[in-house]
């Protein structure tokens, strides 16, 4: 989970760094647990683009990962820790002793050979999966559920966390990455432990055929434009929107800083006990 720096050799690699993948046991993924994944380039059923600067990128394959843990008391071992080219968490391949095979998020310390478990009963330790109600206060999780059953879905790319901070009737209090406070009910899984890879962000990409490598077009600020391609382009010289010094927007005239996005009936405000913003 260390950077590696290239010499500079390029003007390419003068700024570039790269992940030694010196955790990395097995190069070749599981067979079975491989789907193949079709490239939208950002465009949705009307084909139209939806999410713009997507598109092109080296050939993928998905690997099926399972976030339930849903494979309860059945004891599994660490057989290899895996790269995985569609997000930037390290899979573990576990082996189970009914002959089952899964991928699950690798957790920082979980190495080859250590067994893991799920279900109310498993021990505290990193890989294992329980209710929130079994952790202890203070427990760092990751991969947590918001609806019992569903699979997680909070604290899922390297390095995150969640840590439970307190228990109250059906609900427990969990503090999330952004250090938002949030509720969510006692029945829900997690997984005990920090992902690891908490190296990845602080990767230098280095030139911009790493980031089409990735799948990720080009982006043209929109001060560069013309008035009529962008609210921001125009003027002389660095100026928002032909002159003035207007706030920054979209180029759909939405405001790019400071304005909240999320609706005020949503009906999980309710679970939200502090905002990761004041």
């Amino acid at each position: 989970m260390a950077i590696r720096n290239l010499k500079p050799r390029t003007a390419a690699t003068r700024f570039y760094s790269i992940s030694t993948f010196e955790e990395i046991t097995k190069t070749t993924p599981e067979k079975a647990l491989l789907e193949p994944k079709h490239k939208t380039g950002g465009r949705g059923n009307t084909g139209r683009i939806n999410s713009r600067h997507r598109g092109g990128g080296h050939k993928q394959m998905y690997r099926v990962v399972d976030f339930k843990r849903n494979k309860l008391v059945v004891p599994g071992k660490v057989a290899a820790i895996e790269y995985d080219p569609n997000r930037n968490a390290r899979l573990a391949l576990i082996h189970y002793v009914d002959g089952d095979k899964r991928y699950i998020l690798a957790p920082d310390g979980v190495e080859v050979g250590a067994i893991i478990t799920a279900g109310p009963d498993s021990e505290i330790t990193p890989g294992n999966a329980l209710p929130l109600r079994n952790m202890p206060l203070g427990t760092f999780v990751h991969n947590v559920e918001l609806r019992a059953g569903r699979g997680g879905q909070l604290a899922r790319s390297a390095g995150n966390s969640c840590q439970v901070m307190a228990k109250e009737g059906d609900y427990c209090t969990i503090k999330l990455p952004s250090g938002e406070m949030r509720k969510v009910r006692m029945e829900c899984y997690a997984t005990i432990g920090q992902i690891g890879n908490s190296d990845y962000f602080n990767i230098s990409w280095g030139k911009a055929g790493r980031s089409r490598w990735r799948g990720i077009r080009p982006q043209t600020r929109g001060m560069a434009m013309n008035p009529v391609d962008h609210p921001m382009g125009g003027g002389e010289g660095k100026s928002k929107s032909g002159g003035g010094r207007k706030h920054p927007k979209s180029p759909w005239g939405q405001l790019s800083k400071g304005l909240r996005t999320r609706r005020k009936k949503n009906a999980s405000n309710k679970f939200i006990v502090k905002r990761r913003t004041k």
